[in-house]
Order: C-alpha cells, then structure tokens, then sequence
C-alpha cells in the first residue's frame, strides 16, 4: 500500500478517534450521572461549544470518562507520530530534502508526545504549583506544536503544489490553509484572553471548539490527498 493512501485512512481516524472520545465524555458525564461514584464529578447539561460550561480535562479526568479519553489520546498519538512520518516520505518523494521537512517531523512528533504526556497525568492531583504549571505548559505546548507543523506542512506543500497538482485537489487545499490560518490568528488573538483571570466560560467554549478546528486539519487532508494511480508513491 503506498503512502499517500495510508495518510489518507491515518488522517481520517486522528480527526473521528478524539472527536468522538471528547464528546463521549461529555455526553456521559452529563446524562449518565449514574455512572459516577462521586458526586462532585457531576455535570448537569451544557453545550461547552457555546456556552463554555466545562473545560475538556474536566469532563475527561474522572472515573468512567478517563476509561474513553485516556486510551483514545494514546491512540491518537500514535496515529500522529505514524502520520507525520509518512507525509516526511511524501514530500521528500516530490522534493527530496525540502528546508522544512524537518520542522514537521520535529513539531509533529513533538506534539504526539506531549499529547502522550498530558494523558498520562490527567486526572493525577497533586497539590503543588510546580506540577500544575507543568500540567499547563504541556497542555499548551501540544497546541503550539501541533499549529506549528501544520503550518510547516500548507507551507511546504504551496510551495511544490506544481509537482503534487495531480495528487492533491486545490480547493480542498485551499480549505486547509484558510483553516491553518484561523488558527494561527485565533491562537494570537487569544493570548491576551488566557493570561487574564476570569473569563473561564469563554477560555472553555474557545478550547472546545479549538480543539475541534485543530483536528479537523486531518479530516481535511482525507479530502485533499487523490486516489493515487498504480506504481506511484
């Protein structure tokens, strides 16, 4: 099987695994209350998108949720330091040595391990504000190295869109990069938000979706990549 059509099956599950992982967790936590021993873990209704009730980790970090969230982020994980290895052999194919290839491999791998990381130790509580800060900057490394190697990625492939034009369908790529570029602003945009106290509802509802326009970033490489003819990559 060549490797445009094994990023093309990866792509496609890294963007339904923790799609449907976080929303499983929150249809759960929030109608299923049955299923949590402790109370306090307990949510009552919110639709996090827009009304910024709960913050991903708070709807994942509890006993059942962790069973669904956990598992599906080391999965998804893996599937991303396999995914971005195989786009390394796509590019150098079309343009061996590109300046950039190595940024992706660096920030993409990167930021499966930090998703690994942050995994690892949800739902661990330890009262002490080094760890919390640590907890923190992983959480957010793993967006900035995720919207870093995607933005490598759009780059690279703009720039040897010639020799990939009968491989990849342009408006499809043209999606991708307009996306790759609302989040670059939205990233920006938002710093002042997040360093403020206060405003939680909004900082929730803004990682929710967030993190939904981030993987939708694989769903969108299943539609860009073309059916690839015999004998080729």
């Amino acid at each position: 099987m060549n490797k445009i059509v094994k990023v093309k099956s990866i792509s496609i599950w890294i963007f339904i695994i923790p799609f449907v992982a976080i929303n499983a967790c929150l249809i759960l936590i929030t109608n299923f209350h049955e299923l949590f021993p402790n109370n306090a873990d307990i949510i009552w209704h919110t639709i996090p998108y827009i009304d910024g009730g709960a913050s991903i980790s708070r709807t994942a970090r509890v006993f059942p949720t962790y069973l669904i969230f956990k598992p599906a982020m080391f999965l998804t994980s893996y599937l991303l330091i396999k995914y971005w290895s195989y786009n390394k052999e796509i590019i150098n194919y079309f343009h061996e040595g590109h300046k950039y290839t190595k940024y992706i491999i660096f920030f993409g791998v990167g930021s499966a391990i930090l998703l690994i990381l942050h995994s690892i130790f949800l739902g661990i509580k330890i009262d002490n504000d080094i760890y919390k800060l640590f907890r923190r900057v992983v959480m957010v490394s793993f967006i900035v190295f995720e919207i870093v190697a995607q933005t490598y990625f759009v780059l690279i492939v703009y720039s040897i869109k010639e020799k990939m034009d009968k491989f990849i369908n342009k408006k499809i790529f043209l999606i991708k990069m307009i996306l790759v570029s609302i989040l670059v602003v939205v990233a920006i945009v938002s710093i002042p938000i997040l360093v403020m106290e206060g405003n939680k509802q909004l900082k929730h509802a803004l990682e929710w979706d967030y993190f939904v326009g981030v993987i939708s970033f694989y769903l969108l490489t299943f539609f860009m990549w073309k059916k690839p003819q015999p004998h080729t990559i």
